[in-house]
This record gives C-alpha cells, structure tokens and sequence, in this order.
C-alpha cells in the first residue's frame, strides 16, 4: 500500500507541482488543485494505472516522451496565460510558463533521488522558453489567439521531438585548469 502511495504521490507532484509553484511564486490562489480537489485523484489515479501495466509499459517508451512533449508545451502556455492573466510583464509571463512546464519533473526526480532532467543537457527547459516566447510574442502582437495556441504548440513539441530523435543538447561547459595543479 505505502508503494502505490508513492506512485500517486509522484503523479500528483510531476503533473501539478510545476502550476502549485508558478502560483505560489506569483501569489495566485487558490492552488488550481485546492480549488479542484478532483485533479488530485485524477493525476493520482493516473500514476496508479501505470502500476497496473508495469508489465508493458516499456512498450510504450515512445508514446511516453510523445505525451511528455505534449505535456511540456501545453503547460508552459497554461503557464503563460496564468501570469498574463495577472498583468505580469512579459520576461514573467514566459518565465512562469518555463517553470509551470518544467518544475513538475524537477521535484519528481528531486523525490526520486535522480538527477533532474533539466539539468542535464538535454533540450527541455529550452523548449519551454521558445514555446513561451513565440507564445507571448503571438499575443502579444494581437495574433487570433488560436493561431498563437496552435503555432506554439507545433512549434514546441517539433522543437522537443527533434531534440529527442537527433538527440540535441545543451553545449557542456568543462573547465580545464592549465599547468601544474
């Protein structure tokens, strides 16, 4: 019991942690999972299906990072439109989208003892922040809203599908001191 728990638990941490702590650094509540407690069980329930196909979910490995692509670009515009709708300049507007996008994975891997994906080379806060950029730009100019949803949307999850197949990263930065040490 105390390991699907767990599981729930870091459903609930992946997919509503990023928004809990958008809100709290912008001073927006209720928490959207306090004013809508059924997010809990839903994200909660979500992470205890995939205990049930454990057995196969390896199988699934692409439709994974598919959903987690999908996942990364819709919440960093939610994101965005949170802070927007608060009046926020926009450097906050797309930061908030950036951290509603990508800290949800942060604490999961912080709880999991692993190192987080973001701070490995990958590109996924990248994504993050050009999805909320061109976002922000789109409306921002006055763009038809849906346009801007849907061009930030096929923009950010090419961008992180790309990333993945050809696996882009970050340049890494290595320090190397000269002469004797």
């Amino acid at each position: 019991m105390a390991g699907q728990f767990g599981v729930a638990m870091l459903g609930c941490v992946t997919a509503l942690g990023g928004g809990s702590l958008r809100d709290v650094l912008l001073g927006h509540y209720p928490l959207l999972w306090v004013k809508h407690p059924s997010l809990l069980f839903l994200t909660g329930g979500a992470a205890l299906l995939t205990i049930a196909l454990a057995r196969v979910v390896h199988h699934f490995h692409r439709l994974f990072l598919v959903l987690d692509a999908i996942g990364l670009v819709v919440f960093t515009i939610i994101g965005c439109n949170v802070a927007r709708s608060m009046g926020h300049p926009l450097t906050i507007v797309v930061v908030a989208g950036m951290i509603t996008g990508c800290a949800g994975g942060v604490l999961r891997d912080i709880l999991c003892t692993e190192v987080p994906l973001l701070f490995r080379s990958e590109l996924y806060a990248s994504v993050s922040l050009m999805t909320g950029a061109i976002y922000v730009a789109g409306t921002h100019f006055g763009t038809e809203h849906a346009a801007v949803v849907i061009g930030s949307v096929a923009f950010g999850l090419t961008f992180r599908l790309l990333a993945i197949r050809y696996k882009w990263e970050m340049p890494k930065f290595i320090y190397e001191r000269e002469g004797p040490h």
